[in-house]
């Protein structure tokens, strides 16, 4: 579970992030809906504990942001679009293998979610290919494995269909659906409107560093068209 708590982020004198405030709940997903510059990415940073807050904290299933942040990072699972952080020498296999050593993993509980993994996101045929000869898009579903190799209880993405194609987009979605049955707690960003309503159980609004709206999908969906949601998105952001 993530409970964001009146979180404030200036840089110098520019105030991005408002006093933010709002759960995700376990076996929950959470979309974040904004423009570019909104403070979606800066948020996710913050929960990651990448960077701080200026005011506020953040439980990450009860650990606190300010207080034990070592006890959070090994909660969570991030990756954001532009920040493969792969090692193009390396081949896919040989990439999960050093981030399952930093997470303290063992041979066997490497090998075994090594496998797990290559057999979700569906490449078996280039696991053991360097990955500098990769595609952007192959590349992006690597990087979402190794984000998640520790099996965190957390995840954070954003932007995770960054350069992928449908079939790809589709592999890394029902990701997020098996980490919502797996009792995992959500959030993702992502420029397409129409990811964010199918996947998201709620769909939080961020407009200026501001939320100024969160939705629950299903129950606009029963009161409203795709059309009148779409419109009441646009106007919000």
């Amino acid at each position: 579970m993530i409970e964001i708590l009146g979180i404030y982020k200036n840089f110098k004198k520019i105030e991005v992030l408002k006093n933010i405030n709002f759960n995700v709940n376990n076996s929950e997903i959470v979309g974040l809906l904004g423009e570019n510059g909104a403070g979606k990415s800066t948020l996710l940073r913050i929960i990651s504990t990448m960077i701080s807050p200026t005011a506020g904290t953040v439980h990450v299933n009860e650990y606190d942001l300010l207080e034990n942040s070592k006890e959070v990072r090994k909660n969570i699972g991030v990756l954001f679009g532009n920040e493969v952080g792969l090692y193009e020498k390396l081949t896919a296999r040989e990439n999960l293998e050093y981030f399952a050593k930093l997470n303290s993993m063992s041979d066997t509980e490497t090998k075994n979610r090594i496998n797990e993994l290559v057999e979700q996101f569906k490449f078996e045929d280039y696991a053991d290919k360097l990955v500098g000869t990769f595609s952007r898009g192959m590349k992006q579903k690597i990087a979402i494995a190794r984000s998640v190799i520790h099996n965190p209880k957390v995840v954070l993405f954003d932007e995770p269909d960054s350069g992928l194609d449908f079939k790809s987009a589709k592999i890394v979605f029902d990701f997020i659906e098996f980490c919502k049955e797996n009792n995992k707690s959500v959030i993702f960003s992502s420029h397409s409107m129409e990811n964010i309503k199918l996947f998201s159980d709620r769909i939080v609004v961020i407009n200026k560093g501001e939320v100024v709206k969160i939705f629950n999908v299903k129950e606009y969906q029963e009161k409203y068209s795709n059309k009148e949601i779409n419109n009441m998105l646009f106007n919000l952001v």
